[in-house]
């Protein structure tokens, strides 16, 4: 019998294919009225969130539906407590002054929860996505079992549900950001953790609800931590008009995600981005994921620190010295660096000729990297690259946003479901 599935591209849940049909999924039923009017709604709340702040005209003209709907739409928001208002808009016009509407700052948000080979990174965003609560633990978790690891996390999430609630802040659900190939639900493999098949929506779960006993218990969703971070990039970070990119996290391991056209490219099986992997050199040294020569393996945060001479257990202070090392002219500190923008420039050629992005985003470790791995990376991507769209001083290799990360993507991830739909939530408090 067939289950439904994730659709490859957006990661929506697409109907079984039906015998008969050859394999097509079957048309859905006409639109009614209770569909038209969840989609409305979402209309309304995700222009009132995309403005900041705006008026219910404001709102008619943006998505093209009458000020009397609107309003009808606005008055269901505001009961529901995803909407504010306040004040008067003074447009200049004749007519009344109009009220001023927001996405509102108490209710519904979300748990994002990273999980990364040296620390546990939790975030709670509201409707508007703003980061409101943000907890990071420096911890060795490789080695350590899957179930330890994640009853650590949740230890960490629970603390920081109880600064949400303190914030009048109501999560509905929790997404973990992972560092691996991440399926239904499991680690299917996570190489620098030591995980295999490890049921980690289950385990965090299990474990949040033993903390949290008078409480509902909070639905769980699992993605790609470098995935959840490109999602962060294309809602909070600063590309601009860019919807086509790859995106790069440098951590101990090299992940790396797909974003086209503003909708994540996972794949067949939602393995794809796994751009560490790429074989640099079919001879170099041996990899965590049993092939040789990997990206990971001259770019990676472990083998860079090595090759500059610095304790790669020291992780985040021993990034910063590289920095400082970086600055201060140290040959060694350059030469890792350039070798590791060489790397990362033959791979990256590879994958924009594959897929023809606006702009490559080195996050994580890479973002204060970005001036000595860019000039290397840029050069080999100028001299690799088919389409002659790639010139060195062509700005379109970039470092991430300071605002987005894997953990407010995986919170974010949350939020946007409501926002797509808020009536899923209609049940519960959102005030």
């Amino acid at each position: 019998m067939h289950r439904a599935t994730r659709t490859a591209r957006t990661g929506r849940v697409a109907a079984p294919p039906v015998a008969g049909t050859g394999g097509r999924a079957p048309l859905e039923s006409k639109a009614g009225r209770d569909t038209v009017r969840r989609h409305n709604l979402s209309l309304v709340l995700r222009a009132v969130r995309d403005a900041g702040e705006i008026t219910r005209a404001g709102v008619s003209a943006q998505v093209g539906l009458t000020r009397a709907a609107v309003s009808s739409l606005v008055e269901q928001l505001l009961e529901s407590g995803f909407l504010s208002e306040s004040g008067k808009s003074f447009s200049g016009q004749a007519g009344r002054p109009g009220t001023v509407l927001k996405v509102a700052r108490t209710g519904v948000a979300g748990l994002g929860v990273e999980i990364n080979v040296d620390y546990v990174c939790v975030c709670v965003v509201d409707l508007a996505g703003t980061d409101r609560v943000r907890l990071v633990e420096h911890l060795d978790n490789r080695g350590a079992a899957p179930s330890r690891v994640l009853a650590r996390a949740a230890r960490i999430a629970t603390r920081a549900l109880v600064s949400a609630d303190e914030q009048d802040l109501h999560p509905v659900g929790a997404a973990l950001a992972l560092p691996g190939l991440v399926s239904a639900g499991t680690v299917r493999a996570a190489p620098n953790l030591g995980w295999s098949r490890v049921p980690a929506e289950d385990l965090f779960a299990d474990a949040l609800a033993g903390h949290r006993t008078k409480s509902p218990a909070l639905p769980v969703r699992s993605e790609n931590e470098a995935n959840l971070a490109a999602l962060a990039e294309l809602w909070f970070g600063g590309l601009g008009e860019a919807r086509t990119f790859l995106y790069l996290t440098g951590e101990i391991g090299v992940g790396g995600a797909l974003v086209i056209g503003g909708e994540l490219l996972r794949g067949a099986h939602g393995f794809a981005g796994e751009i560490g992997h790429a074989v640099v050199s079919p001879d170099g040294p041996e990899c965590r994921c049993g092939s040789r020569g990997c990206l990971e393996q001259y770019a990676g945060q472990s083998a860079l620190l090595r090759a500059a001479g610095l304790d790669e257990s020291d992780g985040a202070s021993a990034v910063a010295e590289l920095v400082h090392r970086a600055r201060a002219g140290d040959e060694r500190a350059l030469t890792a660096l350039a070798r590791a923008g060489v790397m990362l420039g033959r791979v990256l050629s590879g994958a924009v000729n594959l897929f023809d992005p606006d702009a490559v985003v080195l996050g994580g470790i890479y973002r204060p990297l970005v001036p000595w791995l860019a000039p290397p990376a840029a050069r080999e991507l100028g001299s690799r690259v088919v389409s002659g769209l790639w010139p060195p001083g062509a700005a379109r290799l970039r470092a991430s946003s300071p605002a987005a990360d894997a953990a407010r993507g995986a919170a974010a991830f949350v939020v946007q479901d409501v926002l797509t739909d808020p009536l899923t939530v209609s049940g519960r408090t959102a005030g």
